[in-house]
């Protein structure tokens, strides 16, 4: 039965025929949660015919004819109730039939135990006399049904055909808080004006009616303490000898602390749920303040310190409440929270002698009323929390210091003014546990922060801000880092100018994540323009650094004690990589790449395709797989675009380049327009993983920029190869550079006639600088090398370096080409 009655009403018992005496109510037993019998009434006695002494510490199975059946089996291993009839053994051995109503209790260890009633059905309980016991035990028997009854920790009420209250034991009076004078002829509605009662008196009237039990958990408020209580409620039919029914009958047990344990469970299983399902620190503190609101508190603030948004360490335990406090997070009963004085973003002044002052300093959960005489003094100099105070009837606080791995993060408020109880010391240990739980959370996510902004700043210095100087492409980037859940990864992008013009675009992707994947992007990056330094092609080019990944990652053993590094292992660092070389001379691009997606081409004429590229294994898997590189003809205009595995949407790799060519095929004014296209197109929100866009436009460097001649091996040439360069140079009006020029050129055809092979050409470059190429068909690269006093040879590289802003060799399959660099005066 749920009520809502005082608790101090009881009398003594009645022994009127209306009273608890001389009723017959059904056998009680008790179970333990291992199975065993712990408790048998004189009812049960009566019902199957074994007494206290022979039952008490037997299994619960004796008490069945035959196996458990499964319905009320399965209920008592899941701990919960269960009613129904059940075929018993009797002493003797007979069979006996009974409606069995089973209730779980938690036990002092708080386990689960069992309070079973058993009626046999259609046989009065004067009938159920044991052999041999006379009218004058009957009195005794009488007696001690009536204890066993008014003790029983369940509140029992037996009603007439009419619903009228006929009888019930001292727990059900005391539970109602009425006298047995008040009750008894009366039906619950008239006892008590609360919502339980009508809902009883409805559910007894259906019993009548239909003769089948109901079971219900009703709750109300005791008023002895305005406290809410729990009652789980057997509505059931009495019978007669003829199965009619005479009456109804409710058994009420008071399951509030089972509640409150169920309640108080759900609450930490919905905070395991439901806080820290992100590594934002925000978020978790906002997903803390929903999950509490709605279980534990009528409003929650949450209060961070300035360092932890900052990504700064937090303050050591205990610490006074000296630094800046920011309520980052909050959630109301009410809209909007119109009782907290903070708005959500600004600082907390947090005031010496505060109730969170006092937990910050302590390290422990706090409870507070508002009547005490420190919150009194505390609100006087608070008027604007004193104000909604009032207004809106806080009359309980609660503060819990966020805490984890030796640090002080914040705060957590709850405040009661909805919910009449004030907070209690289970709430106060949930509390603790509850902001322990979420702080651990926070700090996760505070250290993830921390993580992610150093691995950002690594990269993004890493990262080229400004393309350099040349004049074969015109170029955009653009670099997005993942959302906050993927973590930064190493992505990278790259413009290398190349000899003669060229100009090198990178793209690569490290695998992994983190401040390693950024360090590891950094050094593949230097490697790869150490690397083109040498002027490789792009095969070759790979495949050198394949082999410096796989030789990084045999990394030698640790000493024995050494600590493991929190670095990856060896063989899982690996990365991908697209590595193309163009030529606005030949109007070619010479392209490879290590495992990595393919590139975009959009041409002059608005057609878009992807070229097919031998796919190469991605880098530091040591396959010893060749490398393969593919040239394509790109007239000047073309737009080449490059990009990383985390522009492409979904595994496949066809659908996923669906918006990247919606975004090409559309016309743009600029290289810029085209980036914020395919982005916009690509992604509505931060994308799952990293992004390196690298788009580059075409140019072509025609005859007026560009002279050569075919050179004869003969030395006699080499006066005319200066005469070639010097009227060359006046057309180009770089006069000033004809001397250096000449020398240059001078030293290097003489080498190739004296040292390389037919055929042989010399090639001079204008374009923002002026280089010298002389090609020969021999594959010996020069060296240069300290000259003697009195040798006459062994100068010429030396001198064409002292001249030169830079020099070098490139080798192709049919020879080498040998080039010198000047850079021109501003004015020319």
């Amino acid at each position: 039965m749920a009520q809502t009655g005082g608790a101090d009403g009881t009398t003594e018992p009645d022994d009127g025929p209306g009273g608890t005496r001389g009723l017959r109510f059904p056998a009680v037993v008790c179970v333990d949660a291992r199975g065993r019998v712990t408790a048998w009434a004189r009812g049960a006695e009566l019902l199957l015919g074994h007494r206290s002494d022979e039952i008490v510490g037997r299994p619960r199975a004796e008490l069945f004819d035959g196996p458990v059946p499964d319905p009320p089996s399965r209920a008592l291993t899941e701990g919960r109730q269960w009613s129904g009839r059940v075929a018993l053994r009797h002493r003797d051995g007979r069979r006996v039939d009974a409606d069995v109503y089973a209730e779980p209790v938690r036990d002092a260890t708080g386990d689960t135990a069992w309070v079973l009633l058993i009626g046999e059905p259609g046989v009065p309980g004067e009938q159920r006399r044991p052999p041999g016991q006379g009218a004058a035990d009957d009195a005794e028997a009488t007696a001690l049904m009536s204890l066993a009854l008014d003790q029983l920790p369940l509140a029992l009420g037996v009603f007439d055909q009419n619903n009228h209250m006929v009888g019930a034991n001292e727990e059900a009076y005391r539970a109602m808080a009425v006298t047995a004078e008040s009750a008894l002829g009366h039906r619950l509605g008239e006892v008590g004006s609360a919502p339980p009662y009508h809902r009883l008196e409805q559910l007894a009237a259906q019993v009548l009616s239909t003769g089948e039990a109901v079971r219900v958990r009703i709750s109300g408020s005791a008023p002895e303490a305005g406290r809410r209580r729990v009652y789980s409620n057997f509505v059931y039919p009495l019978r007669d000898g003829d199965g009619r029914v005479r009456g109804t009958s409710i058994a009420a047990l008071d399951i509030t602390d089972q509640d409150l344990a169920r309640r108080r469970l759900s609450l930490m299983s919905a905070a395991g749920e439901g806080v820290g399902t992100t590594l934002d620190v925000i978020r978790t503190a906002q997903e803390l303040a929903d999950v509490a609101t709605e279980r534990f508190a009528d409003y929650v603030g949450v209060d961070l310190l300035d360092s932890v948004l900052r990504g700064l360490p937090p303050e050591p335990v205990g610490s006074r409440a000296a630094s800046t406090y920011h309520r980052i997070a909050q959630r109301s009963v009410l809209d909007g929270f119109p009782e907290s004085a903070i708005r959500t973003g600004q600082p907390d002044f947090i005031a010496p002698d505060s109730p969170m002052e006092l937990a910050l300093r302590t390290g422990r959960a706090l409870r507070h009323r508002i009547t005490d005489p420190d919150m009194r003094r505390w609100l006087d100099q608070e008027p604007a929390r004193a104000e909604r105070a009032r207004t809106y009837g806080i009359h309980s606080y609660l503060v819990a210091p966020l805490l984890a791995r030796g640090t002080t993060l914040g705060l957590v408020i709850f405040l009661r003014h909805r919910t009449p109880e004030p907070f209690d010391m289970e709430d106060l240990h949930l509390a603790g546990e509850l902001a322990a739980r979420a702080a651990l959370a926070i700090d996760n996510a505070r250290q993830y922060t921390l993580q992610r902004n150093t691995a950002l700043t690594l990269q993004h210095s890493l990262l080229p801000r400004h393309t350099p100087r040349q004049g074969a492409v015109d170029v955009a980037f653009r670099y997005l880092p993942g959302s906050a859940d993927g973590g930064v990864s190493g992505d990278w992008y790259d413009v290398i100018p190349l000899p003669g013009a060229r100009v090198a675009l990178v793209v690569g992707d490290v695998v992994g994540h983190g401040v390693h994947a950024s360090a590891a992007m950094g050094r593949l990056r230097t490697a790869v323009r150490t690397l083109a330094d040498l002027d490789l092609p792009p095969d070759e080019l790979l495949t050198h650094l394949d082999d410096l990944v796989v030789r990084g990652d045999q990394a030698p053993a640790e000493a024995p004690g050494q600590e493991p590094t929190d670095g990856p292992a060896a063989g899982e660092v690996g990365a991908t990589c697209l590595y193309a070389v163009y030529d606005p001379i030949s109007r070619t691009c010479t392209m490879a790449r290590a495992g990595h997606v393919g590139p975009a081409v959009l041409r002059p004429d608005g057609s878009l395709d992807f070229p097919e590229l031998p796919a190469g294994p991605p880098l530091g898997q040591g396959d010893d797989l060749p490398f393969e590189s593919t040239e394509l003809d790109l007239s000047q205009g073309s737009v080449l675009a490059l990009y990383t595995k985390g522009l492409v949407q979904g595994a496949d790799l066809d659908a996923g380049l669906v918006p990247l060519r919606r975004a090409l095929a559309e016309p743009a004014e600029s290289l810029e327009d085209i980036c914020d296209a395919v982005l916009d197109a690509s992604f509505t929100g931060p994308p799952c993983d990293d992004i390196a866009l690298l788009v580059a436009r075409t140019r072509a460097l025609d005859d007026s920029q560009v002279a050569a001649w075919d050179i004869d091996p003969d030395p006699v040439e080499v006066a005319r190869a200066r005469k070639l360069a010097t009227e060359q140079l006046g057309l180009w009006g770089l006069e000033e550079t004809a001397f250096v020029t000449e020398l240059m050129v001078s030293e290097l055809v003489t080498n190739a006639i004296r040292y390389g092979r037919p055929p042989i050409s010399l090639r001079l470059i204008h374009d923002g600088g002026l280089v010298c190429e002389v090609s020969d068909g021999s594959s010996t690269a020069p060296h240069m090398r300290r000259a003697r006093t009195y040798d006459e040879g062994g100068r010429g590289l030396l001198l064409v370096a002292q001249l030169s802003e830079r020099w070098g060799t490139r080798h192709a399959a049919n020879g080498k080409t040998i080039w010198a660099e000047q850079r021109l005066p501003a004015d020319l």
